[in-house]
């Protein structure tokens, strides 16, 4: 059987990225998704680049890498429909972060103060005139700043059809096990001199089965996604106090609990948001659930409900629309950066995960990874590896 340069495990935007860079490198590349129809944090996501939430100067780099309206020299984005040669729906809208009728809303703009280009601060008035599908009673003002987006579902089946035409290999089978030289799989046994897990929200599992502990985690998260319908948003709403990122902080203290399937770690937040695609359809959401178990069974029905009133409470036009109930898994780490790179003391295995909101830098760090991986030098992906330092963090947030 072939052996491969490098196995990259999940065909996410983080596999998909990093699969097409490797192979255009040079290497002889295999991607293995368990499946044909994307059931990942991809697949649900809201799509957002973040590009103006850069808080230090490496997350700044990372985001002026991705994209950047001042001609930067790895502005990724910028470029990506031309070089993947796919329509990937990038464009600029407003983000409009809510803030609570119960928040002040100066000290909440005061706390976006370290990013990249904090957002302006918007009366209710104003902040209903940006998205009038807004509930003026349920805000005491909004901020605002230019956002990315994309569609996450095609710029991921972009990079995958690139990463064919450039040489690569697919396989639709499931991981059971991470090997010396390579993987076992449902299907049959492959083998690599290298092997990166881009897993997502199942990584830590996969990693265990191997003997490989690692610090890795990840939240349930639930949307409603909708048809096309004929309500109309003009931009992408999400809360400014985002719980998300606290609960992430909780529920990492202590890492043994992890492995105690089941266990939930602290309570479920939700952070009521919503995004229209350029079809008209809408992804409500989120729920967050930081259960240790990535099969564990959410009661889908409670979900909904919780879900459709909360998002009611500030968007009253989409509390009713017809949508279907999804659930995905979302890794993130410890001090909101993702873990790229070898994993000491196992030869071979790498990895590429635990980007709590991805898209904006998965680009820029799938071509630096691949640039390392031939052998050159690069800071960047040795301040991001497994050993790094805590005072790093300060991740591209939103």
């Amino acid at each position: 059987m072939k052996t491969y340069d490098w196995i990259v495990v999940g065909g996410g935007i983080t596999g998909a990225a990093l699969a097409y860079e490797l192979v255009k490198t040079g290497f002889s590349v295999l991607l293995l998704e368990q499946h044909s129809t994307p059931q990942n944090a991809t697949r649900y996501s809201y799509g957002g680049l973040s590009y103006w939430s850069g808080s230090t100067p490496l997350t700044r780099l990372l985001c002026e890498e991705a994209m950047s309206t001042t001609g930067y020299a790895y502005a990724r984005y910028n470029i990506l429909s031309q070089e993947l040669d796919a329509d990937i729906q990038f464009r600029e809208l407003d983000l409009l972060l809510t803030i609570s009728a119960h928040s002040d809303p100066e000290a909440t703009a005061a706390s976006y103060n370290h990013f990249a280009i904090p957002p302006s601060l918007l009366s209710v008035q104003e902040a209903c005139e940006l998205e009038p599908q807004l509930n003026r009673e349920a805000i005491s003002g909004a901020l605002t700043v230019k956002h990315g987006h994309i569609h996450p579902e095609k710029t991921s089946l972009a990079y995958i059809q690139a990463f064919l035409r450039a040489g690569g290999e697919i396989q639709i089978t499931q991981v059971l096990q991470v090997l010396q030289d390579g993987v076992k799989t449902t299907t049959a046994t492959f083998h690599s001199a290298n092997v990166v897990i881009c897993a997502g929200g199942l990584s830590r599992q996969l990693l265990k089965s191997a003997g490989i502990p690692i610090k890795l985690y990840f939240t349930h998260a639930e949307i409603i996604e909708t048809p096309p319908v004929d309500v109309q948003l003009r931009t992408l709403v999400m809360p400014a106090n985002v719980q998300r990122l606290q609960l992430e902080a909780e529920s990492t203290q202590v890492d043994e609990l992890w492995d105690e399937a089941g266990n939930e770690l602290v309570p479920p937040i939700l952070d009521a948001g919503a995004i229209q695609f350029l079809d008209g359809s809408i992804r409500i959401g989120q729920i967050s659930r930081a259960i240790a178990d990535p099969h564990a069974k959410v009661n889908s029905g409670v979900s909904e409900k919780w879900l459709r009133r909360s998002v009611g409470q500030i968007l009253p036009a989409l509390e009713n629309l017809p949508g279907t109930w999804y659930h995905c898994l979302v890794a993130f780490s410890s001090d909101g950066l993702p873990l790229i790179g070898a994993i000491p003391g196992f030869d071979g295995v790498h990895i590429f995960a635990g980007f709590s909101n991805p898209l904006v830098v998965v680009p820029p760090l799938a071509k630096r990874f691949a640039n390392f991986a031939t052998g050159k030098e690069d800071e960047i992906m040795t301040q991001l590896s497994r050993n790094r330092s805590q005072e790093l963090s300060g991740y591209c947030e939103k």
